[in-house]
């Protein structure tokens, strides 16, 4: 499943929240140092790629039947997977997902025989206007009615997919992703006058924004590679189904 959960006992959320806000600090006084030099990013870019390559190396190779164009966009999110770019890649897989759809749709309609190049705008012309602007929702419904994805695709794109993936990245809404976080998680903070004693403070990790932010990123991290994943494999049998019903309407 996507959703992580994010009842973590108190004590750990706390040292990464500390862990995290040490990061900023120190990334910030870098920058105002000057000290990001260009071999720091060199280390970290090839670390990541000799961590994560052998995992996702697979995923360049690519055999699409159909929606070969989709090729340009599968490469990218391969590369920010190696390199843990998680957000930026959960967005682009919302891009591909959503026009992976549409196209589909295209594809099903307009067919998948050769198109002399003179016939491809009046051939693609009228699927384009009837699919190309529909809501994402609307493609999922009348993907799942021709039968180019199942019942259950349909059912875990519309509620699960669109709702957190879709929302909470392209359309920058969290809610549904922090829903199952407590109303009031506890904190503790200290003085420097004196740094031994914790005081527990309440907060609402659901409402503000760096908190947000920091449930947001390791949720991306736990879920970027799965939905990648699901959405490679939903590529090759949507794929199939289109062959499938061209080679029996063509009987």
């Amino acid at each position: 499943m996507l959703l992580v959960n994010f009842q973590e006992s108190i004590h750990k959320q706390v040292k990464e929240n500390r862990r995290y806000m040490a990061y900023i600090h120190t990334l910030y006084a870098s920058l105002n140092r000057k000290e990001m030099e260009k071999e720091k990013f060199e280390d970290a870019f090839i670390n990541a790629l000799n961590k994560n390559f052998p995992l996702h190396s697979k995923y360049f190779e690519l055999e699409f039947k159909i929606f070969q164009e989709l090729g340009g966009s599968i490469f990218e999110i391969n590369k920010c997977l190696i390199l843990e770019f998680y957000r930026a890649s959960i967005t682009l897989t919302n891009h591909v997902l959503e026009r992976l759809l549409k196209i589909a749709l295209i594809y099903n309609e307009a067919g998948i025989n050769p198109i002399p190049s003179e016939d491809w705008s009046s051939t693609f012309e009228g699927p384009n206007e009837k699919y190309g602007t529909k809501p994402l929702g609307n493609s999922i419904e009348l993907c799942e009615k021709l039968e180019l994805i199942s019942a259950d695709e349909k059912e875990y794109l519309f509620d699960t997919i669109r709702t957190l993936m879709r929302n909470g990245f392209s359309h920058a809404d969290p809610s549904k992703i922090l829903a199952g976080l407590p109303d009031e998680s506890i904190f503790f903070q200290s003085s420097f006058s004196d740094p031994e004693k914790l005081n527990p403070v309440g907060i609402n990790q659901k409402v503000v924004p760096f908190l947000q932010a920091i449930q947001m990123d390791n949720f991306a991290k736990n879920t970027a590679f799965s939905y990648f994943n699901y959405v490679f494999e939903l590529i090759t049998k949507i794929e199939l189904r289109i062959v499938d019903k061209q080679n029996k309407s063509s009987i």
